[in-house]
């Protein structure tokens, strides 16, 4: 199977939306932070994820995405096939052609886990995952990291007294 970064970092950044939802919207700035992404490459991901209703984005002042719907309903085999994210395990990205323009002699096996990874992934939404103990205890981390990182970013007030 070829889950490229482009998945891997859109199942990321999701499940961190999804994560701080109850802050409001959410800046991808924030997550780039938390999650060591790029912010342009977010930028990316977020329009494919947008163009697909799984987030929706808070113009102005506060602004940044939310989720689209309840996280209950966003399945991670929807936020991997958003960013056009292959799950298929075959040599041929199922054209059937591996074997001098035929099938080789175990397309159909790797065919067959393309498609139990997929369906493993649909039955796995984000609501689960910010229920999973582990998740929830390394984003508590990358949060305190963030929250030391801003505190030293401040400017320093200088008295001229």
């Amino acid at each position: 199977m070829r889950l490229t970064t482009k998945g891997r970092y859109a199942v990321t950044a999701m499940l961190d939306l999804a994560l701080h939802e109850k802050s409001g919207p959410i800046s991808l700035a924030d997550i780039s932070t938390r999650q060591e992404i790029s912010l342009s490459y977010l930028e990316q991901l977020f329009a494919k994820l947008r163009r697909a209703d799984l987030v929706s984005s808070v113009r102005g002042p506060g602004g940044g995405y939310r989720l689209g719907r309840d996280g209950h309903l966003i399945s991670v085999a929807e936020v991997v096939d958003a960013v056009n994210e292959s799950m298929d395990a075959t040599r041929c990205e199922g054209q059937g052609n591996c074997q001098k323009g035929e099938r080789c002699l175990t397309h159909h096996l790797w065919q067959d886990l393309s498609s139990q990874i997929h369906e493993f992934l649909s039955g796995i939404s984000l609501a689960q995952l910010v229920e999973r103990r582990d998740i929830l205890e390394i984003s508590r981390r990358q949060d305190e990291h963030q929250g030391h990182q801003l505190e030293s970013d401040e400017p320093i007030a200088v008295s001229s007294n």
